[in-house]
C-alpha cells in the first residue's frame, strides 16, 4: 500500500474541531488539491490523497469482511431469555443490517473516517451469555441504550476525546500493532488455520496447527490461496489487491462447491453457493420492542446486578472502539505526529450513538469493527467509503442470502493481510527505553493472547503508570493516566469484586 506522508494528510485537514494545530515556527502545510466536485469538497477525497475509486473500492471490501455479521449475531442472539422466549432470526437478521446501515452511514456522513460500525461481537456475547438468563431480551436491548447514552455524554463532556488523546505516544502505536496482530490471529482462526486444542487431549500446547495438528480440508487451501493471491497482487502493487483477492478466493470457493458438493458444515456460516432466492422481505419486528429501565427492577436482573452490566458493557465499548479507531486512523495517516486525529470528536459521537441505535433497532450495540482495515488497506481514507459500505448493508436488508456467498475463509484471508501492515507501527516505538517498550510489548501481547483489546490497553496503561512511578517520575503520567489505571485495575478485579458484593 503506497502510503502518503502523515504530516501532508494531517495538515490538510480543516475540521472545525481539530485536535492539533501547527504552531507559527512550522513550515506551511502542502497545499490541498482543489475539490473537483461538491462531494469531493465534503469527504476531503483529493485533500487526503484519495479518489472516488478508492473510496468506493474501500467501502466494498469493508462490506465483504464484516458481512459475516448478518449471519452470526442471530446466531450469538439465539438463546432463550429468562422467560425461555427466543429472537426470531428473519427479525434479527433485518435489525442487524438496518442498525449496520445507519450506524456507519452517519460515521462517513459525520465523522468523515473511513469506519465501518455493526453489532459488536463482545456486546451480543455478553447479553446472550450473561443478561439473557436473568432478563427478558426488551431488557437487555435496553441496557444497550443506556450503555450508548452514557457513553454519548462522556463524548459530549469531552472526556472520551481527553483519554484518547492523553494515551502516551508509544502505546497508541502499540495499540495498533496488538490490533494488527489480533485480528491476523482472528483470521487465521476463522479460516481453520490456527485452532484450540479440544481438552480431550490433555495436551500443554493451546493452539494447534489445523484441527488435528496438520491442515486439512478444501476451506483451508481457499484461505491460502487467497492469502497469497493478495500478498502478490500487493507485491506488484496492483490497485484493490484486497478486493480483488476476495473476489479471487470467492469465486473459486463457488466453483470448488459447485463441483464437490461439500457438506454444508464444511465451511461452517457461509456456504458459496448462489442461493435458490436471493430476494428477502426485511421484518422490523424488533423496531423500539426496548424496556429501558426493567432490567433495574425487581423483575429484572436488579440495581446493583444491572449496574455492573452496563459497566461492563461501557467500559468494553469505550476502550474497544477507542484502540479501534486509534488503530485504523493511524494506518490511514490520520493521525498527527502525537497521534491525535482531526475531527475525532465526532466520530466519537457516532460510535457511542451505535450503541442507542443497536439497541433501538434489537440488534445489539453497535461498534467499529476492525475489519474497517481491509477498507484503509485497500486506499479508502474518508467517510465516503463508509457511505458506501452503509449502503451495501441498507442494500442487504432486501438481500440477504447473498451475504453468505463470501466463505469465512476468504474473508479471513483479508484480516490476515491487514494485520501484517499494521505491525509496521513498530518502528516508531524506542525498544531500548525500557520505561516505555515494556508497557508497549504488554499492550501488544495482551490483546490477541487474550483475545481482548481492553485488556491488552488496561495492560499498557497499568504497567506504564507502574513503572513511571517506580522510576521516581510518578508526575510524568498525568492525572489522566492514573485515574485510567483505577479504572482498570476494577476491570481486571471485576470477577472477585462481585463475588465479594455477592453479585451473580
Amino acid at each position: 500500500m503506497t502510503q502518503i506522508p502523515t504530516e501532508s494528510r494531517v495538515t490538510a485537514e480543516t475540521d472545525a474541531d481539530a485536535t492539533s494545530s501547527p504552531s507559527p515556527s512550522q513550515p506551511p502545510a502542502p497545499a490541498s488539491p482543489a475539490p473537483k466536485n461538491a462531494l469531493d469538497a465534503y469527504f476531503r477525497i483529493s485533500a487526503r490523497g484519495s479518489s472516488i475509486g478508492n473510496e468506493i473500492r474501500g467501502g466494498l471490501t469493508t462490506f465483504m469482511a464484516m458481512a459475516y455479521i448478518l449471519l452470526l449475531n442471530p446466531i450469538i442472539l439465539s438463546v432463550a431469555d429468562v422467560n425461555g422466549n427466543h429472537l426470531n432470526h428473519a427479525q434479527v437478521t433485518t435489525a442487524t443490517a438496518l442498525a449496520a446501515a445507519v450506524t456507519t452511514i452517519l460515521l462517513g456522513v459525520v465523522g468523515n473516517a473511513p469506519l465501518a460500525a455493526a453489532a459488536g461481537l463482545s456486546v451480543s456475547n455478553t447479553l446472550a451469555a450473561v443478561m439473557a438468563p436473568h432478563v427478558t431480551w426488551p431488557q437487555a436491548m435496553g441496557l444497550c441504550v443506556i450503555y450508548g447514552l452514557l457513553i454519548v455524554v462522556m463524548v459530549v463532556s469531552g472526556l472520551r476525546e481527553m483519554i484518547m488523546n492523553g494515551i502516551p505516544l508509544a502505546i497508541k502505536h502499540a495499540i495498533t500493532i496488538g490490533i494488527g496482530l489480533f485480528i491476523a490471529l482472528i483470521g487465521l482462526v476463522n479460516a481453520g488455520f490456527v485452532t484450540r486444542v479440544p481438552d480431550s487431549a490433555h495436551s500443554e500446547t493451546p493452539v494447534q496447527l489445523g484441527s488435528i495438528g496438520n491442515l486439512t480440508g478444501w476451506p483451508v487451501l481457499i484461505f491460502a490461496i487467497t492469502l497469497l493471491s493478495i500478498f502478490v497482487l500487493q507485491v506488484r502493487k496492483v490497485r484493490g489487491a484486497i478486493l480483488i483477492g476476495i473476489a479471487i478466493g470467492t469465486v473459486l470457493s463457488l466453483i470448488l462447491q459447485a463441483a464437490l458438493n461439500l457438506p454444508a458444515g464444511t465451511w461452517g456460516l457461509s456456504v458459496p453457493k448462489w442461493p435458490g432466492n436471493p430476494v428477502s422481505a426485511p421484518d422490523f419486528g424488533l423496531f423500539g420492542h426496548i424496556d429501558l429501565f426493567g432490567a433495574f427492577g425487581s423483575n429484572g436482573m436488579g440495581a446493583l446486578s444491572a449496574g455492573f452490566a452496563v459497566f461492563t458493557l461501557v467500559l468494553a465499548g469505550f476502550f474497544d472502539a477507542m484502540a479501534t479507531i486509534i488503530g485504523i486512523g493511524t494506518e490511514a495517516g490520520l493521525a498527527d505526529q502525537q497521534g491525535r486525529m482531526p475531527g475525532l470528536s465526532k466520530a466519537l459521537l457516532v460510535d457511542g450513538a451505535g450503541g442507542a441505535i443497536g439497541g433501538l433497532a434489537g440488534a445489539s450495540g453497535q461498534t467499529v469493527f476492525i475489519e474497517s482495515a481491509t477498507g484503509v488497506g485497500d486506499g479508502a481514507r474518508t467517510g465516503f467509503s463508509s457511505v458506501v459500505t452503509g449502503a451495501v448493508f441498507a442494500f442487504m436488508l432486501f438481500f440477504t442470502p447473498l451475504a453468505g456467498m463470501v466463505p469465512g475463509q476468504v474473508a479471513a484471508a483479508a484480516l490476515v493481510v491487514i494485520g501484517s501492515m499494521m505491525l509496521s507501527q513498530a518502528r516508531h516505538i524506542d525498544w531500548s527505553d525500557r520505561e516505555v517498550a515494556v508497557p508497549a510489548f504488554l499492550t501488544i501481547a495482551l490483546m490477541p493472547f487474550t483475545y481482548s483489546i481492553t485488556a491488552g490497553v488496561g495492560a499498557g496503561v497499568i504497567s506504564y503508570v507502574v513503572i513511571k512511578a517506580s522510576a521516581g517520575k510518578w508526575r510524568e503520567p498525568g492525572l489522566l493516566m492514573w485515574s485510567l489505571s483505577l479504572v482498570f485495575v476494577v476491570f481486571f478485579a471485576l470477577h472477585p469484586l462481585k463475588a465479594w458484593l455477592g453479585i451473580h
